[in-house]
């Protein structure tokens, strides 16, 4: 098979017989290893042979067992079969890439405006690989394309658009023989060049103000904002035409991985990777309230920037509380995540338990600078999550729908809040948190120094009940306190 693929870079896929069904996708649980390549026959064969075993051993990791105990799945036969393909892309110099890749869903969990139109799909676009766009990476954002509304963004000010947007480039570099990150400025002056780069990137001439004030004379910014991609190429039709035709066929929401290769400049070559069916949200109805009476304290309200429904009656909250957090040191940021999913465990065995889970920045980060760097598996039990924005200290939530740490999110139900102190339309009144009895040190008495960091309150023990308001139309949700 090596002697088949020659030289060309190639990537191996788990496909196991639980994978991709409908309910359970099992999306990012099990291994995909890409191999340069290079080298002679031996070379080669022993690092394919090493992703073998990669990818066999992924069935026993600590996310995939936890998706199938929480599916029930733990009594199912999971047998594990792989799939080998040729990378798509091209070499620019040492580093090999396809113009463009990202995932794509012929539904959008996210909309942020009342004319916008859930059916029509969404995209996160890339340049370079596509695991900048299922995977939540440091410091980085893909264009997040709603498919209906391709120009339009969750943020319009200069200095957001250049922020969140994409910076480095995966590839795989045949020099090193491996993958890798490189910075935007290395990618725009590769020879041969990239043949859609004077339409994904523009000039960042404010940035390059600057590098030239600092002596930086020679270098030239650039930012990825895909917008000629989307106004002057059939690309989004194209993404629309092939969504839609997939869901046709499935008769159901689907999730596709693709990549683009431009041939020439004016021809795009398409290559739909993968397609899976994608697990939704239900959507109420109507919104709904407990019973009216009662005094009503709110915990925290936003507009747009939450996931989800159906949410019942939340009697724990554990709240990471973020000052302390950020000042951790770097590598006790992760005995946080190491204890959330200690308690995450002890969920487990109360079933009757709706707990919501607060902290600074992103849940889920592989980088603990911007959040807390749990597994899902470490929080797979609760029903709320919510990234809490602190702007200062760059702990900022990201809206990465789209990717498989969301898709988790998705098909276990879990509604997902975003929260962003200060702006508009956003209320958030912490001093009910800083203030409540703190019950971490009697669930984990061995670890009670934590519980500076850490709170556990039990809305029961203090007589009080938290309710999510959740208004469909409106685009809203309150959360609030009542006295029992």
């Amino acid at each position: 098979m090596l002697e088949y693929y020659g030289q060309s870079p190639i990537i191996v896929r788990s496909s196991s017989l639980l994978e991709d069904g409908f309910g359970n996708a099992f999306a990012g649980k099990y291994e995909s290893i890409f191999c340069v390549n290079q080298g002679d026959l031996q070379e080669r064969y022993e690092v394919f042979e090493q992703a073998v075993r990669s990818i066999f051993a992924s069935t026993m990791n600590e996310d995939a067992l936890s998706y199938r105990l929480q599916r029930g799945l733990g009594a199912s036969d999971e047998q594990m079969a792989l799939l080998v393909q040729r990378v798509s892309g091209s070499h620019h110099g040492q580093y090999f890439f396809p113009d463009l890749a990202g995932v794509a869903m012929s539904h959008n969990p996210y909309v942020w405006r009342a004319d916008m139109d859930s059916r029509a799909g969404m995209m996160r676009l890339v340049l370079g690989l596509g695991t900048r766009a299922v995977d939540r990476v440091e410091d980085d954002y893909p264009r997040f394309v709603a498919l209906d509304k391709p120009l339009l963004r969750p943020v319009s000010s200069p200095e957001d658009l250049r922020r969140y947007s994409q910076h480095k480039v995966d590839v795989l570099d045949s020099i090193l023989n491996d993958w890798d990150s490189v910075r935007l400025a290395q990618i725009s002056s590769l020879d041969p060049a990239i043949s859609c780069w004077n339409l994904a990137a523009e000039p960042d001439h404010e940035t390059s103000r600057r590098m030239k004030e600092l002596g930086y004379s020679d270098s030239l910014a650039w930012i990825l904002t895909f917008d000629r991609l989307l106004t002057d190429t059939p690309l989004a039709s194209i993404m629309t035409e092939m969504l839609q035709t997939l869901e046709n066929a499935y008769e159901y929401p689907v999730d596709t991985e693709f990549t683009v290769n431009y041939l020439d400049d004016n021809k795009m070559q398409f290559n739909l990777l993968q397609c899976r069916p994608l697990q939704t949200i239900k959507k109420a109805g109507k919104s709904w309230s407990p019973i009216a009476g009662g005094s009503k304290r709110p915990l925290f309200s936003t507009r747009s920037n939450f996931m989800g429904s159906e949410v019942s009656l939340i009697n724990k909250i554990v709240f990471v509380q973020p000052r302390p957090y950020i000042a951790l040191p770097f590598a006790e940021k992760y005995q946080v995540a190491r204890l959330v999913g200690k308690l995450n465990r002890l969920f487990a065995t109360d079933r009757s338990l709706e707990v919501m889970l607060m902290g600074p920045g992103r849940w889920g980060t592989s980088t603990p600078s911007l959040g807390i760097p749990v597994s899902f598996a470490e929080i797979c039990n609760v029903r709320v999550l919510v990234e809490v924005a602190c702007k200062e200290e760059g702990y900022m939530p990201e809206l990465s729908y789209g990717t498989h740490f969301f898709q988790d999110l998705v098909e276990t139900q879990i509604f997902y809040v975003a929260l962003f102190p200060g702006e508009d339309n956003v209320e958030f009144n912490p001093q009910f948190l800083s203030e409540a009895p703190n019950l971490f040190g009697e669930l984990l008495p061995e670890h009670s120094r934590w519980q500076e960091i850490i709170k556990v309150i039990d809305l029961d023990s203090i007589k009080q009940s938290l309710y999510l308001d959740l208004d469909l139309q409106e685009r809203q949700v309150v959360a609030y306190l009542t006295e029992d």
